[in-house]
């Protein structure tokens, strides 16, 4: 048990630290998109690069920034039927879910992804617009970022839930998140 506790610590540490880097992309994001509209509106002229930068720095932040949403308890959920569970029925359906729709789902996208990241490290690819931003690699790399972190934090909450099945939820670490205080799952 104390095995699992550990690997809670250091998945939720992993997640924080990444949405703690990630959360700055969104001020990036709304600065750059900022910047290309006075551009184009005060001087008449834009930079298909920095429009493409803030679409980037946009989905950097989705999909860098999920297992952190996930970990934070900010993602989509519906708690109508769940809030009338008890904490080992709300455990065991953690883990029934996240072995049925979760992992699959992770596997499928990680799969697809690997060669179509590959590729695009191969070809050095960049934009298809002339003047557009190089390294689009980058991008789908992001991708199989989001796979990791998102699998990560999976494990990290089947985890948890089986101290919870075990009766030894008190191993697990509380989950306060920085800047947002106790975790909401």
């Amino acid at each position: 048990m104390g095995a699992l506790a550990s690997y809670i610590r250091f998945a939720e540490w992993v997640n924080e630290k990444v949405g703690q880097v990630v959360g700055w992309l969104s001020l990036a994001t709304v600065i750059i998109c900022f910047v290309v509209v006075v551009i184009r509106y005060a001087f008449h002229t834009g930079y298909v690069w920095m429009q493409e930068m803030y679409v980037w720095t946009y989905g950097l932040s989705f999909m860098l920034g999920s297992g952190y949403a996930f970990l934070a308890g900010r993602h989509v959920s519906v708690d109508i039927v769940s809030a009338r569970w008890s904490p080992k029925l709300k455990a065991k359906m953690e883990i029934f879910c996240s072995c049925v729709f979760l992992f699959p789902w992770l596997a499928i996208i990680g799969y697809y992804t690997w060669g179509y990241f590959l590729a695009s490290v191969r070809l050095g690819e960049t934009s298809q617009q002339v003047g557009g931003m190089p390294g689009l690699y980058v991008l789908k790399g992001a991708i199989l970022g989001f796979v990791v972190l998102m699998a990560m934090q999976g494990l990290a909450n089947c985890a948890r839930a089986i101290l919870i099945l075990n009766d030894a939820e008190h191993l697990a670490p509380k989950r306060e998140i920085a800047g947002l205080g106790e975790a909401t799952s």
